[in-house]
C-alpha cells in the first residue's frame, strides 16, 4: 500500500465528486447523493479552502478540507480543519492521522500557532467512520476552551444537530 497526501486540484474533481456525496450521505443520511463534478471543481479551486487527498495506488480514497486564517489576538495565523472523510473500505489504516500529520508540517512551513479541528457529532459512528468516543482526537489533540456556535444563514442548508 503505497499512501500519498497531496493538494487536490481541478483535474481531480471527477474523483473527488463520489468523496463528497459520500461524506454528505453519512453525515446527514437520507437519499444518496449523486456525484457532483462541478461542485467539486469549485471547492478544488476554491481561493479560500484548501483540499488535500489520499491517494492509494492512484485511487483516491478521502480528502480534507481546510483554511489557512488570521489570528486576530496573537497577528499570527491558524489552521482550521473543517472536514476529513476516509472512503469506508480504506478507515482504519491511519489515513485520517496521515492528514492531520500532513497539516501539522504544512502549518510549520506556513507558521501557524496552532490548527483547529472541527469534529461533527457523527450521525452514525458507522456509516461516518468517525470514533463514537473522544480518544482518537484526544490523542491528537486537546480540546479547545472555545465553544463553536452556528449563525444559520440559509434554513433549507441547516444540518441537524437533534
Amino acid at each position: 500500500m503505497s499512501l500519498v497526501i497531496c493538494a487536490l486540484t481541478q483535474k481531480d474533481a471527477h474523483k473527488l465528486a463520489p468523496l463528497i456525496a459520500g461524506y454528505a450521505q453519512a453525515m446527514k443520511r437520507g437519499a444518496p447523493r449523486r456525484p457532483d463534478e462541478y461542485y467539486a471543481e469549485l471547492l478544488s479551486e476554491d481561493r479560500i479552502a484548501e483540499v488535500l487527498g489520499a491517494f492509494i495506488d492512484d485511487v483516491l480514497v478521502g480528502f480534507a478540507v481546510f483554511f489557512d486564517l488570521p489570528d486576530t489576538m496573537s497577528g499570527h495565523r491558524v489552521g482550521h480543519l473543517e472536514d476529513i472523510y476516509v472512503l469506508p473500505d480504506y478507515r482504519n489504516r491511519g489515513i485520517g492521522r496521515k492528514f492531520v500529520d500532513t497539516l501539522k508540517i504544512e502549518g510549520q512551513s506556513r507558521g501557524w500557532d496552532r490548527l483547529r479541528w472541527v469534529i461533527p457529532p457523527p450521525v452514525d459512528a458507522a456509516a461516518t467512520g468517525l470514533p463514537s468516543d473522544s480518544a482518537l482526537y484526544d490523542e491528537i489533540a486537546n480540546q479547545s476552551t472555545f465553544r463553536l456556535y452556528d449563525i444559520i444563514i440559509d434554513p433549507l442548508s441547516r444540518r441537524r444537530a437533534d
